[in-house]
């Protein structure tokens, strides 16, 4: 099918499983690349059984990172399998892979090998925690990252436990980063028509994704506590609760905090010495935050978020995941997309977060069944006819 996505043309074998790299194989197909998706016979990725949620037999999560992919079956450890594997490669320009350090050369596919058989891939490797240091062995899990981090030492309230964020968020950015990372180097392919390795880790992701508090370690030498929903340096800038219902507050500057406390009916707020600045409302937290919840205790919370946002106050209803997603703004940036499954048909989906303003990015294929494409991609990418293809079933290769 043609594309005129800003990466029509660029091919990607993804040897991944699971979240990160899938995310990230996933943004690159919703670019316009094309992407062959590699799984092992009979089980495929992990989570296409991971669930409930099921529709049709299809796992959710399996559904979600997945479209825009076609789905190879093959048992890579095999030599039969490496052979095929050797000869996508050699057409592909990028390939990721998120295996323990150490496989790919395993399987006889070093550093020499692609210097001489592909020398022009970028060869992305996603690890739990790089391929040097101490714990370089290791695998790596979202949750067991979120906590090594520090992540989660910063989750939760002061006096409560640690708490792990509501999402995978370390496998999220470092997909993120992985793609970010692949552009870069095929960007760079352009000057020196080589491609590079790109080597990501949730280790790494994870340390990064601290960003301010990691600062003011490194340069104050003042370690990380929990502020529950609030902000370790910007006071106010929290969830308060109004008569009905809890609203999030975000004050960034001295103008918006004296134009809140008008709204609140306590203009004499910004004349406080303990209000004057923000250095000063970081002391007085607490007492901050207690008289701004006994303003907002008035009226319900739609009524204060009218006021506020009219006074140009950064603030927001705390929706459920449900209500964020019927928003109407939602539908208006087209943050669902639709599209058929030949097993669950109109299946739902989110849309896609960046938007081109001249090579259009595009939900062009559903989540593929496991092994889907497998005749397809033998015969019109490495030219086998039937009987070999036939024989590779036979011998559980694919």
């Amino acid at each position: 099918m043609k594309e005129n996505g800003p990466l029509a043309g660029i091919r990607v074998l993804d040897l991944t499983r699971i979240l990160a790299g899938p995310l990230c194989t996933m943004m690159l197909g919703d670019m316009g690349a094309e992407v062959i998706k590699v799984e092992p016979p009979d089980r495929g990725d992990d989570t296409r059984a991971w669930g409930p949620p099921f529709l049709a037999g299809e796992a959710v999560y399996f559904l979600r990172v997945n479209r825009n992919k076609r789905s190879l079956t093959l048992n890579m450890a095999v030599p039969a399998g490496q052979k095929i594997l050797a000869g996508l490669i050699e057409k592909a320009d990028v390939l990721i892979d998120n295996f323990r350090v150490g496989t790919l050369e395993k399987w006889g596919f070093t550093d020499v090998w692609f210097e001489r058989h592909a020398p022009r891939i970028v060869r992305c490797s996603i690890t739990g925690y790089g391929s040097s240091g101490p714990k370089a062995a290791l695998a790596g899990y979202d949750f067991i990252l979120q906590a090594e981090s520090g992540l989660m030492s910063i989750c939760g309230e002061p006096d409560g436990p640690p708490i792990k964020y509501g999402v995978a968020i370390v496998d999220v950015c470092t997909g993120m980063l992985a793609s970010t990372s692949i552009l870069a180097a095929l960007n760079a392919r352009h000057r020196s028509g080589k491609g590079q390795k790109v080597e990501l880790s949730l280790y790494e992701t994870s340390l990064a994704m601290l960003v301010n508090v990691a600062a003011s370690y490194l340069a104050a030498g003042r370690d990380a506590g929990r502020f529950g929903n609030g902000h370790p340096s910007i006071v106010p800038y929290t969830a308060y609760r109004a008569a009905d219902a809890m609203i999030a507050v975000g004050i960034g500057n001295e103008r918006q905090f004296a134009r809140m406390a008008e709204v609140l009916g306590h203009p004499e707020w910004a004349k406080d010495a303990r209000f004057a600045s923000n250095r000063t409302r970081v002391e007085y937290r607490a007492v901050v935050d207690d008289l701004i919840n006994e303003a907002l205790s008035r009226e319900c919370a739609d009524a204060w978020l009218a006021k506020l946002k009219t006074a140009g106050i950064p603030c927001g209803k705390i929706n459920s995941v449900a209500q964020a997603l019927d928003d109407p703004h939602t539908a208006a940036r087209d943050m669902i997309e639709t599209i058929e499954h030949p097993t669950v048909g109109a299946l739902k989906m989110l849309g896609i977060p960046f938007k081109f303003s001249d090579t259009t990015c595009s939900v062009r294929r559903p989540p593929p069944a496991l092994g889907e494409h497998n005749d397809e991609i033998l015969a019109g990418e490495l030219g086998l006819n039937d009987k070999a293809i036939a024989e590779l079933r036979r011998d559980k290769v694919i």
